[in-house]
This record gives C-alpha cells, structure tokens and sequence, in this order.
C-alpha cells in the first residue's frame, strides 16, 4: 500500500505542479493585476461567499461516497444513478439560499449577478468532485490524476487568449474570468461522466425517497464538517468585505486574496495527499490493517514539504511579493512599498500557517476514514467560533492584517487538536528521535535560509541555495530516508 501511495502521489504531485501553480501565479494573478485589487477583491468576497454554502451542494456526499465506493466497489451503479438525483435537488437548495441570504446581507444588482454565474460554477465543481470520488474510490488513481488538471488546463488555455493574445488588450473583465471557468468546468463535467459510465455501465436516474434519505442521514456527519471547515478556511474574504464595508472593504479584501494566493496554491498540493489517502485509510481499517507506517510516511513527507515552503515563504517574503505583483498604472514608489510592506506582512502570517493546513490534510483524513466525525466536527465547530471571535476584534483595527493573525490561530489549533486525537484513538508512537530529527531538519532550513539573505547573489539565487539546503537537510537529518522512498517508487506494484 505505500507502494502504491508514493507512486501515484509522484504522478498527481507532477501533474498538478505542472499546471495549478501557472493557473494560480500566472493566469489567477495576471486577473487581479489587470482588474485591479478593488475588482478582484468584489469577485473575490462573492466567490469565498458561495463557498460558505459550497455543503449544500454537496451534504457530505463526496467524502462518504469516496469512502464507501472503496469498500464496497459493487455499490457503483446502484448509488451513482440515486445520488446523482439528489444532487440535483440540492442545487435547487443552494441557488435558493445563496439568493436569499445574499439578498438579506445586502447585496446588490451587480453582486447578485456575479453571485449567480459563481453559483453555477459551485455547481459544476460539486459534480466534478462527486464523480471523482467515484473515480479514486475505485482506486484509479492515475485517471483520477489526469482528471484533476483537466480544468484548469482548459482554463489556462482560455484565459491566455483573452488576456494575452492582443485581441482584448485594456478590456479584460472580471465577468471573463467567471465565464471561462463555467466553460472548462462543463467540459469537465463531460468527461468525468463519461468515464465513471464505462465502469458503472448504464444507469437510470430515479428518485428513491428511502434512498435519498439513508444517503443523506449517512452523509449528514461529512456535511457538517465541510461545512464548518469551510467557515474558517474562507470566512476572512467574506468579513473583511462585510465588517469594513465599502471600497475600503473591496481593497483589503483584494489585498488579502494577493498574500491568500500562495497559501491557496500551496493547499491544492497539500490537498492530493488526502484525496489518495481517504480511500487508502478506508480500504484499510475495514480490512483491520495497520494504517500506522502510511500515516508515518505521508506526515514526514507533507511536514518536509510545507516546511521547507513556509520558511522560504516568510524570509523572502517582500521579494516574492514584489516579483509577483508589480507597480500598477498612476502608482507611486511610496504607494508600492506600502502596498508590498501590507501584502507581505499578510503573506507571512499566512504561510506561517500552512505547515498546521497541511497537518489536517493528514489526521483530519484518518479520523474521517475511521468514521470519528463527532470529534471533527467538535473541533470544527471550535474553530470556527474562534475564527468568527478573532476576526470581529481584529478587522476593524488591522484589517486584512487582522484577518490573517486570525487564519493562523485558527489553523495551528485545530491541526494540534487533530494530530492528539489521531494519536490517541490509533496509538500511534512518534518516538523520540523522530522529533529530533524534525527539529534539526528544521534548525537547518530556518538557519539556511537566514543566512542565505546574505549572500552577494540575487534573491532568486539565494532562495533556490535556501531550497536545495533544506531539501538535502531533510534527508541528512534523517526525517526521509532516499533508500527508502526509491525503495517504494521502484517497487513492483501491489496488486
């Protein structure tokens, strides 16, 4: 099984580092510079707006699906043609809440238009993941890969014409970009229906009450938790907006989503580690097998790669700022530096709160294999209220600022909480020296990357020296073993 989860982690890692960090740095930040913070920070809040309802769509319904296609692959044909009717009840739910809560917030004829296209694309995505839950629970890993990129290739591919081929030079909108994602989400939706009926066979859509109610009872521990993780994964957009108000609240917001952009990125990757380990966790609980060497494996990885991007992230953190968002038209070299010095700030604490993210996308997805979802969801419902507290003192003094103190709160005490947790129900032993080596990979990346400041190079010389350090530190302090990676990546697959 770690066989198995190394090679296919190799292949999603290498496709989706390929694409979604030129979708997120190239084309999602070419957007915002081009319509500028005020623009993309209104698209912003409405889109993390739809997202707080995102569950609605959805009722937990992918991550019980995953987990329940991989133990029981007979049950394909039979829930995909009931769920995929509920799924359309839902979305009937959804446009019905967003509309009517967006309505009672107070937004307005433009936002509510804007919110509509949004929605429409909340929906094509919920599909895209509904289906490709089908896809990984069956264990087709490489298919699943290919899938995940296939969006945002299609994206990429329609956004470069329309903001670099000359033909809509001074007049890209922000609509544009809604409206390219509904079309690559569409096509993706095709595809991924197509490829799920080849192995499902035929199936006829039918409304079962019975069924649709067991399956919502079932998923309803899954809705929750999504629920409530949504909530203090992407609340801060949507407070900002609301809590400042008016442009300011448009500007902060798109200050915010400058610095957020990087963290979001770094979270897709952190995110593939999850969606190959919750069927693998499933698969194996229910065969009673031990889950402790793959959860070892996948914690030492993911904590050397969140660790080694968090490091360089907060000391070069002006530079990546600077080369990723440069003067705009009429601004002055003081107004840059403000705005870069903001960002930045923002762009630490952000960062700083990645590794905690990327410790959940680990223990939050052994818990929810092993069915503990009162217990995330206790957590959860924890977060958010901490989240909600802290952003309502710390956004009307600091702003975006106050916002990302907030996320950074939030995220490294709900990560410390899950890892006890898991640690206690499955008896896990990190025995000392694996925290010694932690800390000397550690020592070694922070001290790295400290003095490599120094050095009489550019900073994107000095910063690729910092990555190549702490890179060889993770194995020289003993944290990955190369044997023992190559050892996996080579090996003959487990059937």
């Amino acid at each position: 099984m770690q066989n198995r989860f190394v090679k296919n982690l190799a292949l999603l890692l290498f496709l989706n580092l390929l694409i979604k960090p030129f979708w997120i740095l190239g084309v999602d930040r070419a957007v915002q510079n081009t319509v500028g913070d005020a623009s993309y920070g209104f698209y912003s809040s409405i889109f993390s707006f739809s997202f707080l309802f995102y569950i609605l769509l959805d009722m937990g319904i992918t991550n019980f699906n995953n987990k329940n296609i991989a133990q029981n692959n007979q049950l394909l044909n039979k829930h995909l043609a009931g769920i995929a009717v509920v799924k359309m009840l839902l979305v009937m739910v959804y446009g019905l809440v967003i509309f009517l809560i967006g309505y009672l917030i107070g937004y307005d004829g433009s936002q509510l238009k804007l919110l509509a296209w949004v929605g429409i694309n909340q929906v094509l995505l919920s599909f895209i993941l509904y289906l490709r839950s089908n896809i990984s629970g069956l264990l087709l890993f490489k298919t699943d890969s290919l899938l995940s990129v296939f969006d945002r290739l299609l994206m990429i591919i329609i956004c470069s014409f329309l903001l670099w081929s000359g033909y809509f030079e001074g007049r890209f909108k922000i609509e544009w970009y809604v409206y390219a994602q509904t079309f690559a989400y569409a096509l993706t939706v095709v595809l991924a229906t197509y490829i799920v009926l080849k192995y499902s066979g035929k199936i006829k859509l039918h409304f079962s009450l019975p069924f649709s109610l067991m399956i919502i009872k079932k998923s309803i521990p899954f809705a929750l938790l999504v629920l409530l993780m949504s909530f203090y994964n992407r609340l801060e957009p949507v407070l900002i907006e609301r809590i400042l108000g008016g442009e300011l609240g448009k500007i902060q917001t798109g200050i915010y989503s400058r610095a957020f952009r990087l963290l979001d990125a770094g979270n897709n990757i952190s995110l593939l580690f999850s969606v190959l380990l919750l069927p693998m966790f499933a698969s194996l609980i229910k065969k009673k097998q031990s889950v402790e060497e793959i959860v070892k494996l996948s914690f030492t990885l993911i904590i050397s790669m969140s660790g080694i991007v968090a490091v360089l992230s907060i000391f070069y953190s002006s530079e990546i700022m600077q080369l990723l968002y440069g003067m705009q038209d009429a601004e002055t070299l003081s107004q840059f530096n403000t705005r870069i010095l903001e960002s930045a700030q923002i762009f630490r604490l952000l960062m700083g709160s990645f590794v905690a993210v990327s410790v959940t996308y680990i223990f939050g997805t052994l818990l929810t294999a092993n069915g503990n979802l009162k217990l995330l969801n206790l957590v959860a419902a924890t977060g958010v209220a901490l989240n909600v507290g802290v952003n309502f003192i710390l956004i009307p003094h600091w702003q975006a600022l106050g916002a990302a103190y907030a996320s950074l709160s939030v995220q490294v005490f709900t990560a410390l909480l899950q890892f006890l947790l898991a640690w206690k129900i499955f008896h896990l032993q990190f025995k000392i020296d694996f925290w010694l080596r932690l800390l000397v990979f550690a020592g070694i990346a922070v001290l790295a990357t400290y003095f490599s400041r120094m050095l009489p190079y550019h900073w994107i010389v000095n910063f690729i020296i910092a990555g190549t350090i702490s890179l060889l530190a993770s194995f020289f302090s003993g944290l990955l073993r190369l044997g023992e990676l190559s050892k996996l990546l080579f090996a003959r697959q487990n059937k």
